[in-house]
């Protein structure tokens, strides 16, 4: 199909309600453009045991970015490749040692579906068990043998600026990191260069679809550099305002369907 376009979708706060569902218009209107030609896919923050509910709900048979960039596979084709950038797990040791001189409630890392607590806790475990991963408990610069996907330092609202700080005037040339929404305060860090964006440009490229057919929504900073690459970046009506500030276009709120209203609009779906 010479118009088909490349449609992108951050999970929470965006294809996702406030209760982690897929409404059925929205499900509906991606099914339709589905089944018209388009590509629809994944762009998250979430490792893949976290998302693959989704894309197995709708039926999805593209790749998948997961970890803002670090992690990007096609899960129903193996001979597609694997691309995954993991932190260098030197750098990694060094960040645990650093937040020693900071508050801070644990630090998590990720190594794909692994997932490693430096300290016991039920709460935290609880949120990651999606998917039934292998879970360590340690101290991470003991237990951590393998270079991390992602790390997450877990503070109060009050320390995260100053440990920020402290990463990007220590580690800014090895890592990139950014601050998930509340209502948790976590410092989600992954290896220098990699973004959401990254990740729809090998898709991309390897559906042959130009920027100018890529529409991509979001709601958080992971999703500035995804807006910025994508010939339509979609603000969601929840979205930060600095996200909204640089998206070509703002639709309705995750809870109000915000992407089917859009797309049906965009594509003049009866």
């Amino acid at each position: 199909m010479a118009n088909t376009h490349l449609i992108v979708l951050d999970l929470d706060g965006t294809l996702l309600k406030n209760d982690k569902t897929i409404s059925r218009k929205t499900k509906n209107v991606l099914a339709q453009l589905k089944n018209d030609g388009h590509h629809i896919m994944i762009a998250t923050g979430r490792p893949f045991r976290a998302s693959e509910i989704y894309y197995r709900e709708l039926n999805l048979n593209s790749p998948i970015v997961n970890f803002n960039g670090a992690f990007v596979h096609h899960p129903l084709n193996n001979s597609w490749g694997e691309y995954h950038t993991p932190l260098d797990i030197k750098v990694a040791k060094e960040i645990v040692d650093a937040c020693e001189n900071f508050h801070y409630h644990n630090i998590i890392a990720e190594v794909q579906d692994d997932v490693y607590f430096h300290y016991h806790d039920e709460k935290l475990i609880d949120i990651f068990k999606m998917g039934n991963p292998k879970v360590t408990i340690g101290d991470l610069r003991n237990f951590l043998e393998t270079s991390p996907t992602s790390m997450l330092i877990h503070t109060d609202e009050q320390h995260v600026a100053n440990i920020r700080n402290h990463l990007s005037a220590v580690h800014a040339e090895v890592i990139d990191h950014r601050r998930w929404a509340d209502p948790f305060h976590v410092i989600e860090i992954v290896k220098s260069g990699l973004n959401k964006a990254v990740g729809i440009k090998k898709v991309a490229d390897y559906y042959g679809i130009p920027k100018r057919r890529i529409i991509a929504f979001g709601d958080e900073d992971n999703d500035l550099e995804m807006l910025e690459y994508a010939g339509c970046g979609v603000a969601m009506g929840n979205a930060i305002s600095t996200l909204k500030s640089i998206a070509n276009e703002t639709t309705l709120s995750n809870e109000e369907d915000g992407i089917a209203i859009f797309l049906e609009e965009r594509f003049k779906l009866k």
